[in-house]
């Protein structure tokens, strides 16, 4: 059985899409760009990349004879530049076209790096403030060319018509916005001015600002970047550049870094910051592309540990997204990256080899963001571990200074452990380094790579109990009932209680736990109650004989000494959770609920057992 051949289908029709202007006016405003002020960025950014193409046809000429003017007296906003112009098929071709750029023409693909923007959407920013764009220019490229005017509005119709030359002297082109009502803030004279020298203050060209009130044109990038300026001393130099850190970010640097990347065209300094920034908080970097603001806030030009610093750049090979606000993750970033982490290791060197005061004061701020770099940097652990802070049995202070007195370190897991064992330790003579803070333990175990005639061991609660003295067989056996009693009633908690002597006297107990150990009871707990189960099959192959915690009573404390000499059996099982309590909430951990259960009962039992016997 043969099937009837299927109909054949029409013949397919290509199609073009339609764009809504307004809607995607209302996308770039809204998703795009982050605020209606970028349109002077944007006009200025294609200001630039004529004057750019413009010199490519006069390379003899100084870069200063192509400048761009800026006019605005509240009904109009000007930008008007001395580049390339535009002819008229090129208007068709790029103000017409979303999306088609200059900078990606054939004859010029291959200088696009010079050029700032390439994506040929920057025009359609001037929408956000106004309702019409009015473009009249000239091209440099055909001799005797006629001026051109090109209006496109809102809606998403323009026209365009040939004037004749003298309606334009020069080549170049000139952009006209009439700004709407609601666009006012962004466009008034003072605003325009401050938004121009905001974006455009690095740039190479000459630009102007004129406030239509008559007086000349104000410049607004009057000098080169600091950086590429020359002083009669490097101490000049170095109190230029930090003043305008300091102008920059709004604070005194602790010091400037000078970067310089001759194989990507960067230029620019990092300022240290004088004071030490929250752990995780990351400050953006101010940074330009061939002169022009691209973004105040650039995370990725450094590695997240430079929290230190804030930078500010100009570079000549860097990429910015399509909307110029922020750079594309390329391999050109990524080395950009790489080389200024060096430079930033480089002057954490200089300074610790040239200038210990500096240095000093680095890490009193930042050392932080110094651990965080030696974990992964041998060359700044070799150099700095000595120098950096950490707490220890003897206070504050460096691994160095410590490592005189005591040959043997020893390390916690936890800052808990560290408060337990802290006043104890240090009484015992043992030298003891909190290693319960980010990096902290890693950094400690690696002192003997520097330092090899230390050795350093985590803290085992065996040593530190071998350490207190044990008292003699007749206080032993005459606490014997009293320790019994308490054992029974610290049970629930796998806590052991034991008699020792040990300094300051006025600790009555001390609580030797660690996280593991009641990490290890709880399994251990919850395997015995899902004995049976799949579930408790699975917690019984990992259990192990959990460690229980043991609360050692201080034999040299008066309270101690009159517990255990209590005849009464349950005012000793009060006494015995009380001191447990007392000793639980010393170490600063958090409490589990049948602890302070236990504290709140033993408090009340004590209370009411004084106040009968005062009655």
């Amino acid at each position: 059985m043969t099937l009837p051949d299927a109909p054949l289908s029409p013949a397919a029709t290509d199609r073009t899409f339609q764009v809504d202007l307004r809607g995607l006016v209302d996308l770039l405003s809204h998703h795009l760009y982050s605020s209606p002020r970028v349109y002077l960025r944007e006009l200025l950014q294609n200001a630039v990349d004529a004057l750019t193409a413009g010199h490519g046809l006069e390379p003899s000429a100084p870069a200063d004879a192509f400048g761009i003017r800026l006019y605005a007296d509240g009904s109009v906003v000007r930008v008007e530049d001395d580049g390339v112009g535009l002819t008229e098929a090129d208007v068709h071709t790029f103000l017409a076209t979303i999306g088609r750029s200059s900078k990606r023409a054939e004859k010029i693909a291959e200088q696009r790096g010079d050029f700032i923007g390439q994506f040929g959407i920057g025009l359609l920013s001037c929408f956000l403030v106004a309702d019409e764009i009015h473009v009249l220019s000239r091209s440099a490229r055909t001799p005797d060319a006629p001026a051109v005017e090109w209006r496109g509005r809102g809606d998403g119709s323009y026209t365009v018509r040939t004037l004749p030359a003298s309606a334009r002297s020069r080549p170049g082109t000139t952009v006209t916005l009439t700004p709407r009502t609601d666009a006012g803030e962004w466009t008034r004279p003072a605003q325009v001015h401050a938004l121009a020298r905001h974006f455009g203050s690095l740039l190479r060209h000459p630009v102007t600002f004129d406030d239509g009130t008559g007086g000349p044109g104000a410049p607004v990038n009057p000098e080169p970047a600091p950086w590429a300026r020359t002083y009669p001393t490097p101490g000049a130099r170095s109190r230029t550049l930090s003043a305008y850190g300091e102008e920059v970010f709004g604070f005194t640097p602790l010091d400037t870094i000078e970067l310089d990347l001759p194989a990507v065209g960067l230029k620019g300094i990092a300022c240290v910051l004088p004071e030490a920034v929250p752990t995780g908080r990351r400050h953006g970097h101010r940074v330009h592309v061939k002169g022009m603001l691209l973004s105040e806030q650039a995370e990725e030009i450094l590695p997240e540990w430079a929290f230190f610093v804030r930078c500010v750049v100009d570079a000549e090979s860097l990429r910015p997204t399509a909307s110029r606000e922020s750079l594309y993750e390329d391999d050109t970033l990524a080395a950009v990256r790489d080389a200024l982490a060096e430079r930033l290791r480089a002057w954490i060197a200089r300074a610790a080899a040239s200038d210990p005061d500096l240095l000093a004061r680095f890490l009193q701020a930042h050392h932080l963001a110094v651990k965080s770099l030696a974990v992964h940097d041998d060359e700044i652990l070799r150099m700095l571990l000595p120098w950096l802070p950490f707490e220890t049995t003897d206070g504050h202070c460096t691994l160095d200074e410590f490592a005189r007195t005591h040959r043997t370190v020893l390390v916690t897991s936890s800052v808990e452990e560290f408060r337990q064992v802290a006043a104890i330790a240090s009484a015992a003579g043992l030298g003891v380094v909190n290693g319960g803070y980010t990096y902290d333990r890693e950094l400690v175990h690696r002192l003997p790579e520097i330092r090899p005639a230390v050795s350093v061991a985590d803290l085992d609660p065996a040593t530190l109990t071998a350490h207190l003295d044990p008292v003699d067989r007749e206080t032993e056996l005459a606490a014997a009932a009293y320790l019994a009693l308490a054992r029974d009633a610290l049970a629930v908690f796998d806590c052991d209680v034991a008699l020792r002597t040990f300094q300051p006297a006025s600790a009555p107990a001390l609580l030797m736990d660690s996280r593991e150990a009641r990490h290890e009871r709880t399994r251990s707990q919850l395997a015995r109650e899902q004995e049976g189960g799949l579930w408790g099959d699975i917690l019984g192959a990992l259990r192990q004989e959990a460690p229980r915690a043991q609360l050692i009573l201080n034999q040299l404390n008066p309270l101690v000494r009159t517990a255990v000499a209590i005849d009464e059996p349950e005012l000793a099982r009060t006494s015995a959770e009380a001191l447990y309590g007392q000793a639980a909430l010393l170490s600063r951990r958090p409490l589990r609920p049948a602890e302070s259960s236990l504290i709140n009962r033993s408090f009340l039992d004590l209370l009411a057992h004084a106040l009968r016997k005062d009655s």
